[in-house]
């Protein structure tokens, strides 16, 4: 009984089921895109001939001077310009400046090998070597100058003739509160270069009339002669 009752309910939804488009190929049709575009556009549709295209390419890109077509040739002051780098560019390599054709300036052939081999050869390459070598010069070597003195001490010569650290007394200072003093003195200077320099004028390492050496090592204001002995032993 329930067998027989289920056979008219199956048919009943077959029959109510819509059968579905079997492909979407009339939906890309010209036609219905060209529709399409001018119901979003807001304009009617005249159902005229599409352009394929090839069509639309070649009526956009016609020749120069044609209505419509885009103009890929320099005139005016933009051919004067082009003009102008070329011959730079080729005096700047000591070539000709490559050929133009109107006006337009025509790309430089040097990589091209067909183009080369017509204007060089063997013989000409091996003649342009022979040049070369004529004019090649070789350059003696001189001895380095000697840094003018100026009537200053070197202190470069001074840190590399001594050898004792920072700190390590070898001449006598006397006085009373010499590290206050030198504290006071050393702040004049902008660097403790300066301060070496200035030590070494007035008599030092042996003497210190300006307080500058309150420890005797001969290093004015904690000037260092490590990184200058560091350098040459590198």
């Amino acid at each position: 009984m329930r067998f027989t009752l289920l056979i008219p309910a199956i048919g009943f939804v077959a029959a109510c089921n819509t059968v579905a488009p079997v492909s979407g190929t009339e939906f890309n049709t010209p036609s219905y895109q060209a529709q399409r575009e001018a119901q979003l556009a807001g304009q009617g549709y005249s159902g005229g001939t599409l352009l394929s295209p090839a069509e639309v390419s070649e009526q956009q890109l016609g020749a120069p001077g044609a209505p419509g077509a885009a103009s890929a040739v320099p005139t005016g002051d933009d051919a004067d310009l082009a003009s102008a780098t070329a011959a730079a560019l080729a005096s700047t390599s000591g070539q000709s400046a490559p050929a133009q054709a109107g006006n337009n300036t025509a790309i430089s052939d040097e990589q091209d090998f067909a183009a080369v081999s017509d204007r060089r050869s063997i013989e000409s390459d091996a003649a342009l070597i022979e040049q070369n070598r004529q004019t090649y010069e070789v350059v003696a070597p001189t001895a380095v100058p000697q840094r003018g003195t100026d009537g200053q001490p070197n202190i470069v010569q001074y840190a590399l003739s001594t050898s004792n650290p920072v700190g390590t007394q070898l001449y006598s200072r006397a006085g009373f509160n010499l590290q206050a003093k030198a504290q006071r003195n050393c702040a004049r200077y902008a660097s403790a270069d300066q301060a070496q320099i200035e030590f070494l004028s007035s008599g030092g390492p042996q003497r210190d009339r300006k307080g500058l050496d309150p420890d005797g090592d001969g290093y004015a204001c904690s000037w260092d002669p490590s990184p200058f002995r560091s350098a040459v032993n590198n």
